[in-house]
């Protein structure tokens, strides 16, 4: 399947990285690369882009997007949580700006076969990086009541998560359950009448549920955010786009944390700890996508930009 994805606040990105033709950028999920081709293409010969994804697919398409601007480009398959190896392994000591479009691509969520849509029949897998062991058939078919009651709930933030994790050890207890299209139907199987004529998929909060667990999405997240403040260059800038509540929550704290500087009690007269500010945040409040991109593509609705500069 052609690998397309239509990059989400692009301009509203490429603003935020406040982008110098010689410096050096990288792109955490480089997808498509439709960011990452309007940040290539504001390079000179000096400047660098590192893309980045888990997805090998995606990294095929992007290649082949980014050849006009080959001699400034390097791609690495790798998880984005792996910043420091990643920019150790190229010698690379700082870069002058960092995004990151997190949650699935539309091509993944497309692709039938990739097992992340509850829309279309295919084995359940949703791994992002093939390469990894852990599919969602293992975590529907093998862990625990408890484990799964749990991750419907914290990471779906699923109402009915105890009927549906119980629903599920039910249905496997006589065949393994196989299919994202069988998944479907223990889960709506689990739910009242009244939650089965919401507008939202009855499906969606569990399969975005065991699909961030089968990738180990927030994991990722908060060491990503951990490590990308340290390896900025001073006025560098950190653009993380999130598309739920959970992201968000991790990126908001974590920025806030980093612009904050002193941890000392309120009650101290003077401050004690001499931590200083790492981070100002360029935006107070994330950016979201305006009427003319929610039209043209509706995936933007939950999408929100948060951007910090190195000081």
């Amino acid at each position: 399947m052609e690998f397309q994805h239509k990059s989400v606040l692009l301009q509203e990105c490429i603003d935020a990285l406040n982008i110098r033709p010689d410096g050096i950028y990288l792109d955490g999920t480089l997808g498509g690369a439709g960011h990452s081709s309007q940040i290539a293409r504001r390079l000179t010969e000096g400047g660098r882009l590192i893309g980045v994804d888990r997805d090998r697919t995606a990294l095929a398409a992007a290649k082949e997007r980014l050849a006009p601007y080959a001699d400034r480009v390097t791609l690495v398959h790798s998880n984005f949580a792996e910043i420091d190896a990643i920019l150790d392994s190229l010698g690379i000591p700082a870069v002058d700006g960092m995004l990151f479009d997190l949650g699935v691509s539309s091509p993944q969520l497309d692709d039938a076969s990739r097992g992340f849509s509850y829309m279309a029949d295919a084995p359940l897998d949703m791994r992002m990086d093939k390469d990894d062991a852990l599919t969602a058939g293992e975590v529907v078919n093998t862990w625990p009541q408890g484990e799964l009651r749990r991750i419907l709930y914290d990471y779906g933030e699923e109402r009915y998560a105890p009927q549906i994790a119980a629903a599920i050890c039910r249905a496997r207890e006589k065949a393994p359950v196989e299919t994202t299209l069988e998944l479907v139907d223990i889960i709506r199987s689990a739910m009242p009448a009244q939650a089965l004529r919401e507008k939202q998929h009855p499906a969606k909060r569990s399969f975005q549920a065991i699909r961030i667990a089968v990738n180990d999405e927030l994991c990722a997240v908060s060491r990503m955010m951990q490590a990308a403040v340290g390896r900025l260059n001073p006025g560098g800038r950190l653009a993380v786009i999130t598309f739920h509540s959970l992201e968000d929550r991790i990126v908001k704290s974590e920025m806030q944390q980093a612009a904050r500087g002193c941890t000392c009690p309120p009650e101290f007269p003077v401050c004690v700890c001499g931590k200083k500010p790492l981070v100002k945040l360029v935006t107070r409040k994330p950016i979201v996508s305006g009427p003319a991109e929610l039209e043209e593509n509706p995936r933007a609705r939950s999408a929100k930009l948060r951007v910090a500069e190195k000081l």
